[in-house]
């Protein structure tokens, strides 16, 4: 009996033994799948294809309905007049008296691949001396292209999202009230020829040109659709073989190479902002050996009015002054040495803000060490 529960145990155990080992192998597998695909971008988010272009269109036209917020110049009157002819009544435009219309520009951007019935959302914005566009509604208003010709038609109630409130000397105001938009304000009337590539190669461009993601996005396409497929010519351009059997289904070919993963290589690169006191550092920032002094001086200067008044019993003529006292004071701190060496930026700057260095100061800093040629990356200043 115990010899056969001891059988029984070994063939359990063998049993389970394999199962555990797939199950581990599984979890290896998965790590490194994600292991391998993390800080890998798809292609169709850091790049685009050739012929999938946006195109600009432009439109004047009138924003009716104002609560007597509209515009009062002669040009304004003289479009209305326009307009009211073209509808069979005649009226002089100095016989128009219209707070509530305004001129209006109407702007929107043709999606890549435009056919005729689909819709757009527009940008409505005053044109001359209107106040405020609430509550307004656009006529049709066509929108022209680049070539002056009409593609889209545009009219509908114009959403500022924020208003205007108050009264006698007092108003509250939310947002921007001269400029708005329609969603969906707009019916695109003509299509624009497109075509993906020339039939037998197709060109990626690079929305941030980079000679390492081109070429391992030019590797990635080649060990799917075999070697010599891709080719990277450029730092921003990887040109495609269209392979033969998607010479007749070039969408599914876009479409199984816009999801393929591929490492972004990301530049060296400090942003700095002086007006708002922002910086940006990059992953890759290094800087070189280096030593680091700050320090702060502060001048403050403080004004104190004494009264000096007559004594009693004093003799005619005195009079009551006020007597101001100056008092100017420096305080100069010692300044805070730090030495790096071989240490990414990041780690700098969290050392620089642990001894109490501003915003400005870090800046300031940064751009000394860009001067020196100790920052490696490239310093840009909005």
């Amino acid at each position: 009996m115990k010899r056969y529960e001891k059988m029984k145990k070994v063939k359990m155990r063998n049993l389970i033994r394999p199962s555990f080992v797939f199950f581990i192998a599984a979890i290896l597998l998965f790590s490194f799948t994600f292991t391998a695909a993390a800080g890998a971008e798809r292609i169709e988010d850091i790049a685009s294809f050739q012929g999938m272009t946006e195109n600009q269109v432009i439109g004047y036209g009138l924003a009716v309905g104002l609560a007597g917020t509209g515009d009062t110049g002669n040009a304004t009157m003289a479009a209305i007049s326009h307009m009211l002819e073209r509808m069979g009544l005649t009226v002089a435009p100095t016989d128009i008296r219209a707070k509530d219309t305004a001129a209006v520009i109407v702007t929107a951007t043709l999606p890549a691949f435009p056919k005729a019935g689909m819709k757009m959302d527009v940008n409505v914005s005053a044109l001359a001396d209107a106040k405020n566009i609430q509550g307004g509604t656009l006529l049709l208003t066509p929108l022209y292209g680049p070539d002056g010709k009409v593609y889209a038609m545009a009219q509908g109630p114009v959403s500022i999202g924020g208003f205007v409130g108050g009264g006698g000397g007092t108003s509250i105001q939310k947002n921007h009230p001269t400029a708005g938009r329609i969603p969906d304000g707009a019916i695109i009337e003509k299509s624009l020829p497109f075509t993906l590539g020339d039939g037998k190669t197709i060109k990626i461009f690079l929305h941030d040109p980079d000679f390492s993601t081109a070429s391992a996005m030019a590797r990635r396409i080649n060990t799917s659709f075999g070697a010599g497929c891709a080719l990277a010519p450029d730092p921003s351009t990887v040109s495609i073989d269209i392979p033969e059997a998607y010479a007749n289904n070039v969408v599914d070919f876009v479409s199984l190479v816009g999801q393929m993963d591929v490492p972004v290589d990301e530049p060296a690169k400090v942003v700095i902002n002086e007006r708002t006191g922002t910086v940006i550092i990059g992953e890759n920032v290094r800087i070189a050996p280096v030593a680091i002094a700050n320090g702060n001086l502060t001048v403050e200067i403080k004004t104190t009015y004494n009264v000096s008044q007559p004594a009693p019993f004093a003799p005619s003529g005195s009079q009551t002054v006020v007597v101001p006292n100056t008092n100017v004071n420096v305080r100069e701190q010692k300044a805070s040495l730090m030495e790096a060496s071989g240490s990414t930026l990041g780690e700098v700057v969290s050392a620089l803000n642990a001894l109490g260095v501003t915003p400005r100061d870090l800046i300031s800093i940064m751009q000394a060490l860009k001067a020196a040629g100790a920052l490696r990356a490239q310093l840009e200043i909005l």
